[in-house]
């Protein structure tokens, strides 16, 4: 099963683990810091290692079946 997420970030980026973390796909950081590490994340379709790897709005990661959508968030919120 495929599930599509919008995350609206307020700030210029957030690392890759927040992002897990944020989403609720990984209750920790030490299991964000697994899965990344194991090659089970995809950032823009591309295998991502580096757990601090600065995601900005336009980006959309994979990761569980899950496909995140960054956006920025609106300023008037």
């Amino acid at each position: 099963m495929s599930e599509t997420l919008t995350c609206a970030i307020a700030t210029e980026y957030i690392e890759l683990a927040q992002l897990l973390k944020f989403a609720n796909l990984c209750q920790t950081g030490g299991e964000a810091k697994y899965a990344i590490q194991n090659g089970e994340v995809l950032q823009n379709g591309e295998v991502e290692t580096r757990r601090s790897r600065k995601i900005r709005p336009g980006d959309v990661v994979e990761y569980a079946g899950v496909t995140i959508h960054i956006q920025a968030q609106d300023p008037s919120h």
